[in-house]
């Protein structure tokens, strides 16, 4: 099978995306030895396989290279781990971002009513005291149903995820889904780029917005709420208990006009009772909607928000160890984190035995070129 008749799906449909982009190495290189399909192809591999470093990559190149040419060419053998480092720290990070985001959309449907967790995450190996750079802090945006990154954008240095998170919403396809952010998206903008986009939002309100928190809490104080749910989780030796109250009675709530589609104000008190040290923690938090007044819906998407800390930002950090990565040069942390993602993307995607890790998936790959062909999809 040759890498043309094989760009379909998966994988393939990823390159197919890929190179579309502009090859860096062409403005100051003629002849290339790689191509850059080649590169992406033994990168995606390598990676779905257990390699998390541009040696361990160069490593799984050529101990598989066989494997490889059933697939790509390979004229001039496997790139060196230093020519993978110089291709992805001067690949475009945003054109890369983008050309993910485009196969995810091939990847995924999403269903309406998916929440689409919103929250931004520090890579921590990229900052470099050296020369004085700052740790990269990536915004993504997660379908919690498909368990899919949908995309993802770079705060920049001057700016924060104030401005990243319209960016990215810009990007991606939320049409009839609940976005859920964090207090830091708590904005008048975000919530009108939400509406505008057709979708619904719930946004966290803490003290970063002292007033809107205010009116909130006063609001609970003398209304009395129109929707209420309870429910009760056990696990990892704690029971929670989540209590959502929705008010959509916004006759004496004064900021109502500047959230375009606002319907309800929601406050979730919740307790965890830990079983080892027999004590009990309670905390209340607050949150404004564009959805209806319906608590069992609105208490389960807000519970789901925190997807994307459990199977999104700790599954790149445990499976493919992105904190301890120390890719600093040039875009090399952020398009690898780009990498990681897609490697995410596929090895989610297959059916294994219940109970099958991730990291375990990652190993499965490696000693078996059938399973890992069936998770790139090929």
């Amino acid at each position: 099978m040759t890498t043309s008749s094989c760009l379909t799906t998966g994988l393939n449909s990823f390159i197919a995306h890929f190179s579309t982009l502009t090859d860096p190495r062409t403005t100051y290189r003629g002849n290339l030895k790689h191509s850059l399909t080649d590169i992406i192809f033994l990168v995606i591999s390598a990676v779905v396989s257990g390699a998390d470093s541009w040696q361990s990559i160069e490593l799984f190149g050529n101990n598989q290279q066989d494997w490889l040419r059933k697939y790509i060419v390979l004229p001039s053998g496997i790139p060196s781990h230093d020519t993978l480092g110089r291709f992805f720290s001067a690949l475009d990070h945003q054109a890369f971002s983008h050309c993910f985001i485009n196969w995810v959309k091939d990847l995924s449907v999403l269903t309406k009513g998916e929440v689409i967790a919103i929250d931004g995450k520090r890579l921590r190996g990229s900052y470099d005291s050296y020369s004085d750079k700052k740790a990269i802090h990536m915004v993504s945006a997660f379908a919690t149903d498909n368990g899919l990154c949908l995309g993802q954008c770079v705060c920049g240095d001057k700016s924060n995820e104030i401005t990243a998170i319209p960016e990215l919403l810009e990007i991606i396809a939320i049409k009839g889904c609940t976005v859920t952010i964090d207090a830091m998206g708590c904005q008048t903008d975000i919530a009108q780029k939400i509406i505008s986009k057709g979708a619904h939002y719930i946004l966290a309100v803490k003290d970063n917005q002292k007033q809107l928190c205010e009116q909130v809490k006063k609001l609970f104080k003398i209304t009395k709420p129109s929707s209420t749910d309870t429910t009760h989780n056990v696990g990892h030796g704690r029971v929670e208990t989540r209590n959502c109250s929705v008010i959509d009675n916004l006759t004496f709530f004064d900021s109502d006009k500047q959230w375009k589609g606002l319907k309800t104000i929601i406050k979730i008190d919740t307790e965890r009772f830990t079983k080892i040290d027999k004590k009990s923690q309670k905390e209340t938090r607050y949150y404004i909607s564009s959805l209806p007044p319906e608590a069992a819906d609105i208490n389960k998407k807000i519970r789901n928000h925190w997807a994307i800390e459990n199977k999104l930002h700790w599954m790149l950090d445990v499976n493919f160890s992105e904190d301890a990565s120390r890719k600093r040069m040039g875009y090399s942390a952020s398009n690898y984190n780009i990498i990681t993602k897609v490697a995410l993307s596929l090895i989610t995607k297959i059916e294994t035995k219940k109970g099958t890790s991730q990291k375990n998936k990652r190993y499965l790959a490696a000693l078996s070129s059938e399973f890992r062909e069936k998770v790139l999809k090929i």
